[in-house]
């Protein structure tokens, strides 16, 4: 079935990870799973943090949203046991080079309360995509 847009927001909202999605100047598609915070106004935060190894600090991620703007988020839950409780939210972003420093602050500081590994905020800064559409579907309503 498919959900209307609060029902896949919601669940985007509280899943814990997904893959994003930019456009290689080459390749096409670059897809990376990715930790994530989502405010009510619908912008999406991805750290670029300093608690995993990187091989360098300039992800390819950012070069393809300075090249193409648009992104892509997809969260999932699969359960091969039970597929009733499949389901999938894809969500199309928007690059933001210029975000507001409040929001940063905001979705830096949800990013800390989200996910344990980054209470003390150990960011290299924050890509910031606003959500422009958002299609899901669920086997069932959940």
């Amino acid at each position: 079935m498919r959900l209307e847009r609060g029902d896949a927001l919601a669940r985007l909202e509280g899943h814990d990870h997904a893959v994003l999605g930019t456009v290689h100047p080459r390749r096409g598609v670059d897809a990376v799973p990715v930790a994530y915070a989502l405010d009510p106004d619908g912008y999406v935060a991805v750290p670029v943090d300093l608690v995993k190894p990187k091989a360098a600090w300039r992800l390819q991620r950012e070069r393809n949203l300075e090249g193409d703007p648009r992104a892509t988020l997809l969260a999932e839950h699969w359960d091969s046991r039970d597929w009733s409780r499949l389901w999938w939210v894809r969500a199309g972003l928007l690059w933001q080079s210029d975000a507001e420093p409040d929001r940063v602050a905001a979705l830096s500081a949800a990013l800390a309360a989200r996910y344990p590994q980054y209470r003390h905020e150990p960011f290299a800064r924050l890509i910031i995509l606003r959500v422009v559409d958002v299609t899901g579907w669920s086997a069932q309503d959940l």
